[in-house]
């Protein structure tokens, strides 16, 4: 039995992204769970599936109190860092195709800037991290914009990626944040001149290659395509998905090579093939990115480009809005806001309904492929189109 195109998504819904907010984590996942409600035209008590967040660290059991839900059927967490969300999407359309559920609300964000930082030591770790918990961070290996940092600086040295070209990836971002009033950096311009005289945080990453702290959430209803097409919302198709824990999951550093992201790379084989398209047929690329590098690294990984190819893709300007593959057209985790993965699926759903503003919206978008990296290199791929 093949997932593709048995379910959809029918609804959408975010909370602004700030930084600071005196609201808990949990208010974020409900204001934004109930937009999304609202968005797919049903009512709190048609949800009989939820998948929380595993970043969050919120169980299922306050969902179903504060949204004054009735039974619920089906519940599961997924913990795989970043690619959480997707996997999530994964496993709600398992459900709904097997009869478990009939809508599943997954609820996903974080306040990145307030709350869950490493600065404050409320991050939620993974049981995925206690490797580097117990061998790597007590050697200063503390964070993820070091972990990644090696492997930025591996794909630098064996390809010739260059701090510019990382450089042309947040820019990119910048720009199509700059088109859209919800991003966080939407009033906020920056040049390739700008990235370049930014600190080191840790080499090659500079401060505009780091992804936002910030606050917000986002959540999405997933149904049936049946139950889809009687609702009033254009039906946008999990038409291929997939997910992929790597080999030698628990440190970059244990990697036969740390320049391939493997669980994109596999997890996006599959997906493609399920939806029976090619990274070609794709209209916009929306990659989860904690640091640019991510960009590259996905864009090789998926088969856009060859190992090594995806820094000169980038410089030559090929991600941008009117390029060959447009990126990222919300601005990303670098220029709209870190939420977990979530505000990526939701760009992709708002871009097929074509409801995102005219300056941005990819000319007749039909297929989206959504990537999100988790952990170290585990992987989830969607492939989103637009319904019949």
């Amino acid at each position: 039995m093949s997932l593709g195109s048995t379910c959809a998504i029918v609804g959408v819904g975010d909370t602004a992204f700030v930084r600071g907010t005196e609201r808990s984590t949990f208010e974020l996942h409900l204001e934004a769970s109930l937009a999304a409600i609202a968005d797919a035209g049903i009512s709190p008590s048609d949800i009989d599936g939820i998948v929380p967040n595993s970043l969050a660290g919120r169980p299922v059991e306050e969902f179903v109190k504060n949204l004054g839900l009735g039974e619920v059927r089906y519940s599961v967490t997924i913990p795989m860092g970043g690619a959480s969300f997707l996997a999530s999407l994964q496993n709600a359309c398992m459900a709904l195709a097997t009869g478990q559920a009939n809508y599943v609300l997954l609820p996903c964000g974080r306040r990145g800037y307030s709350g869950e930082r490493i600065s404050t030591g409320q991050a939620v770790w993974s049981p995925a991290m206690e490797t580097m918990r117990d061998f790597e961070v007590p050697m200063g290996n503390v964070g993820a914009v070091q972990w990644f940092a090696q492997a930025a600086q591996r794909h630098m040295h064996q390809y010739g990626t260059t701090s510019a070209q990382l450089g042309h990836v947040a820019v990119n971002s910048r720009n199509n944040a700059n088109l859209n009033p919800h991003a966080l950096m939407y009033s906020k311009t920056l040049t390739l001149e700008q990235h370049q005289a930014s600190r080191i945080i840790a080499s090659p990453f500079r401060l505009f290659d780091c992804s936002l702290e910030s606050d917000g959430a986002g959540a999405i209803i997933v149904t049936t395509v049946e139950r889809a097409r009687d609702l009033r919302r254009e039906v946008v198709e999990v038409v291929g998905i997939a997910s992929s824990h790597t080999a030698r999951p628990t440190s970059l550093t244990e990697k036969q090579d740390m320049t391939v992201v493997e669980g994109l790379r596999d997890a996006g084989a599959r997906a493609l093939r399920m939806a029976d398209l090619t990274i070609d047929d794709a209209d916009c690329l929306i990659i989860h990115e904690g640091f640019s590098w991510y960009v590259i690294a996905a864009l090789e990984a998926l088969g856009v480009v060859g190992l090594g190819e995806g820094g000169p893709y980038v410089e030559e300007g090929h991600i941008r809005l009117d390029g060959r593959t447009p990126v990222n057209p919300h601005g990303g985790a670098l220029g709209e806001g870190h939420a977990s993965g979530v505000n990526h699926v939701i760009e992709a759903v708002r871009q097929l309904r074509g409801s995102v503003e005219i300056v941005r919206q990819i000319a007749d978008c039909r297929n989206v492929v959504v990537a999100n990296e988790g952990g170290f290199f585990d992987g989830a791929v969607a492939v989103l189109g637009r319904g019949l």
